[in-house]
């Protein structure tokens, strides 16, 4: 069997993400408190987001030896670099920290394997529910069992659009404006506060689209693929891949208007 398949690799991140998810349920039952803040006084690290990183990096270690892992915690110095034609697993541990703080059923932990700078397998799943999201590339994404298949909506003005806003108070005064100015022109605006969900739940279309600016590799590695597969196209402005100056994920007769849209409004400007 091939180790690097994208179906073997799946396999392992839906286990090793149930174990996961399991545990950071767990601590949140037992009671949850701030461990430390990140980029500001606002972006704050729970015990569980560690803990929960940690079990997730012994795990691929015990079942993966040789592969390499990025975490948002402990970064990619647990388990060293990549070797050339490896995996390398992306892990964020809690995505939605401050949801899981104040009990909001809105986080999940998101894992993806990547194989040569491609992200080839993924789940999402989240803590508080237990509603799982998966994909492989090529394979299509799917929600328990359900192929998913992304919004038929063509018309900008009837979408309803997800973000999300950074913790730097500059940067969130800038998407606010953004916003401000995007609102009149789709149906709505929700901010859910976990980009992964957030991707997922534009994959089956409980929302038609989603933008941010500011994700890491770990926001959206997963939660990118399943909107991928189910249809959606991810990119950045201007031909750019997403990544952290801005994604958009939207269906194709979506995704020109928004994109154009988003750009007029400087959507990946700011801090």
């Amino acid at each position: 069997m091939d180790r690097s398949a994208p179906s073997e690799l799946l396999e392992i991140a839906v286990e090793v993400a149930r174990e996961a998810a399991a545990t950071a349920y767990r601590m949140r039952v037992e009671g949850v408190s701030v461990a430390a803040t990140k980029s500001t006084v606002t972006d704050v690290v729970t015990a569980a987001d560690r803990a929960v990183e940690r079990q997730v990096i012994d795990a691929l270690r015990r079942l993966r030896p040789g592969d390499a892992v990025l975490g948002e915690e402990y970064g990619a110095g647990e388990t060293g670099p990549v070797a050339p034609g490896g995996v390398r697993w992306i892990v964020d541990p809690i995505d939605g920290t401050v949801n899981y703080l104040y009990g909001i059923p809105h986080c999940a932990v998101s894992l993806a394997a990547e194989v040569n700078g491609e992200v080839v397998a993924g789940v999402v799943r989240n803590i508080s529910t237990g509603e799982e999201w998966t994909a492989t590339a090529g394979g299509g994404a799917w929600r328990d069992g359900e192929r998913l298949r992304c919004s038929t909506e063509s018309d900008l003005g009837q979408a309803l659009v997800a973000t999300g806003f950074g913790y730097d108070p500059g940067r969130r005064a800038h998407q606010a404006r953004v916003v401000a100015e995007l609102i009149s022109h789709i149906r709505d605006i929700r901010r859910f506060g976990a980009a992964a969900l957030d991707l997922c739940l534009a994959a089956e279309g409980r929302v038609d689209a989603y933008y941010e600016k500011g994700l890491a590799a770990w926001d959206q590695a997963a939660g990118a693929l399943v909107a991928t597969e189910a249809g959606l196209l991810v990119a950045g402005l201007g031909g750019l891949p997403a990544g952290p100056d801005l994604v958009i994920a939207a269906p194709a007769a979506l995704f020109e208007p928004l994109h154009d849209r988003l750009a007029d409004l400087d959507a990946s400007g700011g801090p």
